[in-house]
C-alpha cells in the first residue's frame, strides 16, 4: 500500500480557540490512525545537517523551512491514494484547529 508523509502545522492560538469537544475528537482520531499502524510524533526542535559534496558535516540548530505556523507534528500513513490520505488526516488536531496538514506522496 503507498505510504504518506503528513507534516502538520498549527499553534496554540489556533489549537485553543477550537471548541474543547472537536479537539477530543481530533486526538481520537488521531488515536484511530496509530491503532490502524500509523507513525505519529510531535515536532521537536529540529536540526540541520550539510556536507556539502562529502567533506565535512556540519550541523545548526533550528529549522530550514518557514512558514506562517510552526511544525506541530509528523505522521507515517499507509493509503490507498492520495484521496484515501486526505480523507484519513482531516481529522486530525491541526486539521481542525486552525491549522494545516500537507499530505506527501512517497514513491519508493
Amino acid at each position: 500500500m503507498p505510504l504518506f508523509v503528513t507534516v502538520g502545522y498549527g499553534d496554540r492560538v489556533g489549537y485553543e480557540r477550537t471548541d474543547e469537544g472537536v479537539r477530543d475528537r481530533a486526538h481520537a482520531h488521531d488515536e484511530s490512525l496509530r491503532a490502524g499502524g500509523a507513525v505519529m510524533g510531535i515536532a521537536e526542535t529540529p536540526v540541520q545537517v550539510r556536507n556539502p559534496e562529502g567533506a565535512g558535516t556540519s550541523t545548526v540548530s533550528g529549522p530550514y523551512l518557514r512558514s506562517e505556523l510552526p511544525v506541530a507534528g509528523f505522521a507515517l500513513i499507509e493509503a490507498a491514494d492520495i484521496e484515501e490520505a486526505v480523507r484519513l488526516v482531516s481529522g486530525t488536531p491541526c486539521a481542525v484547529a486552525h491549522g494545516v496538514v500537507e499530505v506527501w506522496p512517497l514513491r519508493s
